[in-house]
Formats: structure tokens, sequence, C-alpha cells
């Protein structure tokens, strides 16, 4: 079983590209849907994120409110690691239920789905790791345009992550996404093709 790490910092067309693969076959772990299982109501991952930052952080219903989790810890350093110590290792045990799963099953490729790889986990868990990077200016222009928010939030959510630069030298294939869908579509198709020879 080839063991994917897949990874792109916000904006950059990580989700387009693990669509792609799913498509193609992969079996894909998507981290961020394990982080809004972990999350839900009555899970002890919501209970740890209220015990630390309170119900500030909880809508009306008693769920998460993300957008202002995000806000809080956006714009304080130690909220943001508190949160990492809180989630993360909650992700990983997930993450590796179902790579045993996939196993167990004999998927050929494995595709993990993990925004914050080389800020959240160990890279070297991986046979291969993916980046999915596009221009700084057009991942500001997308977090604007197409999801809605503020320039000056926009800024904030990229400069919290490592930068692209720092990734792209330790990713062993890096899919461009400053263009359009056909061209990533191309791009990630010839990366998929190097996947599989190694699988």
């Amino acid at each position: 079983m080839l063991n994917v790490g897949l990874t792109g910092n916000i904006a950059a067309g990580k989700s387009a590209v693990v669509e792609l693969f799913r498509r193609w076959g992969a079996t894909v772990i998507d981290a961020d849907q394990i982080v809004r299982e972990l999350q839900a109501l009555g899970g002890p991952v919501l209970r740890e994120i209220t015990g630390r930052f309170g119900h500030r952080v909880l809508s009306a219903d008693g769920s998460l409110d993300r957008a202002a989790l995000r806000r809080l810890v956006l714009a304080d350093p130690e909220a943001l690691a508190a949160l990492n110590r809180i989630v993360h290792p909650a992700v990983h045990a997930r993450r590796a239920e179902l790579m045993a799963a996939a196993r167990a099953r004999g998927d050929h490729l494995v595709v993990s789905d993990i925004p914050l790889l080389f800020e959240a986990s160990d890279p070297s868990e991986f046979d291969v790791v993916v980046l999915v990077d596009a221009p700084e200016a057009v991942r500001l222009t997308r977090l604007v345009v197409e999801r809605g928010l503020d320039q000056d939030e926009a800024r904030r959510m990229i400069e919290a992550q490592m930068p692209a630069a720092d990734k792209r030298a330790r990713s062993d294939f890096v899919i461009e996404n400053g263009g359009d869908l056909a061209q990533l579509e191309l791009a990630a198709r010839a990366v998929w093709r190097a996947l599989q020879s190694r699988a």
C-alpha cells in the first residue's frame, strides 16, 4: 500500500486535487472531516475546547462556532498552540485507525488529506508527500472572492501557516495551481501516474 500525504496551504487548491485523486481511485482520509467529526456536539474534543476557551466559541445550539474560534486563535499564538494540543493527537489517532482499515482491505493507494501536514504531522510517516501550491496573491484573491473573507482576515490566515517555499523543499511532488481547473487537472494527472507506478 502506498501511503501518500497530500497537503497545501489555504486556498492553494488541495481540495480540488483530493477530489481528482478520489475520482481516479484513491482511498482518501480527510483530516478536516475527522476534525469536524471529533468536534461534533457532545464529543470529547468539543468538551476540551469549551473547557479551554469557554462558551464564547459555541453557537446558540451548543455546537462549535468555527468562525469565532478561528478569530480567537489567529489573534493569539498561545491559544492556537493550545487548540492544536487538543485536536491534533485525536486526529492522528483516528487517522491511524482509518489507515489500518485501508491496509486490512488491501487498498493500494491511500491519500491522507492533511492541511497542516508539516506543522502537525511527521512527513516521514508517509511514503510520498505531495504539495499543492499557488502564488500567495492568487490564494489571497480566492479567499476574498470565493470564501467571502475580508482582506485582513484572509491575510492573517495565510500568514498563520508555514510558508509554501519551506514545504516545497520537503515535498516529493509539487502540483502547481496558479491557473484554471483544466491546467490543474493536467498537473494532478501527471503526479497521479507517478504515484500509481509506485503503488
